[in-house]
């Protein structure tokens, strides 16, 4: 999984899971649990890095965002799973409120995609990303953001149900403890990604990707 390697911009694209102030962002309430890793880690800088690198590559970018709570979320069910549960009893990812922006050096830019949110752990359940990238002839997708064994393996394991081909970035992501991160690349990835690789190694495969416009 270290051996060097290009992407085919025409057949890639970046899968960015859930960067909203909640997760990222001081004053987000997620953020304290997942501070330590991150910041041990790099993530919010390494997700800066990953976004630039696949837009100058020309690769498309797509969002994956997890439901923003609304008032009446969940009224009436009959059993909340804990995915579930979490965004219903702490409103975490509010609409309109600080932890439901996105963090603001993460933000979609005009070109980039936004798919439907996501209620679980998959960006692919019951929204239009599967749609989006198909429509795109993409094949691989390289999956960061947060968290590691949370929605960002929940979605690559979906895509590799799915077909795609997987690149999981270890330091583009975060997660409650190190065990989580361990085990969510190193014990769980390898069962479902092609890739598991760092930042700069997937900075430096895309660097060599050429672009729609070259012709390749």
């Amino acid at each position: 999984m270290r051996r060097a390697m290009h992407y085919d911009a025409t057949g890639t694209a970046l899968v960015v899971v859930d960067p909203y102030n909640e997760m990222l962002a001081e004053g987000g309430k997620v953020w304290p649990r997942l501070r330590e890793v991150a910041e041990r880690v790099g993530t919010r800088e390494h997700l800066e890095q990953l976004l630039t690198a696949a837009r100058q590559a020309g690769i498309p970018v797509m969002y994956a965002p997890h439901r923003r709570w609304r008032p009446g979320d969940g009224a009436g069910w009959q059993h909340t799973p804990r995915p579930h549960g979490a965004v219903v009893q702490a409103h975490l990812f509010a609409e309109g409120s600080f932890g439901g922006r996105w963090y603001a050096p993460l933000a979609p830019g005009d070109s980039d995609v936004v798919a439907y949110e996501h209620w679980g752990m998959s960006g692919f359940a019951n929204t239009d990303l599967d749609l989006q990238l198909r429509m795109r002839g993409i094949e691989r997708v390289i999956i960061a953001g947060m968290t590691a064994p949370g929605c960002v393996e929940g979605t690559a394991r979906h895509a590799m149900e799915l077909g795609y081909l997987v690149t999981l970035v270890t330091d583009a992501t975060a997660a409650y403890s190190n065990e989580l991160m361990n085990a969510a690349h190193h014990l769980n990835g390898p069962l479902f990604a092609e890739h598991i690789l760092t930042t700069q190694e997937v900075i430096t495969a895309l660097a060599g990707t050429p672009t729609a416009g070259d012709g390749h």
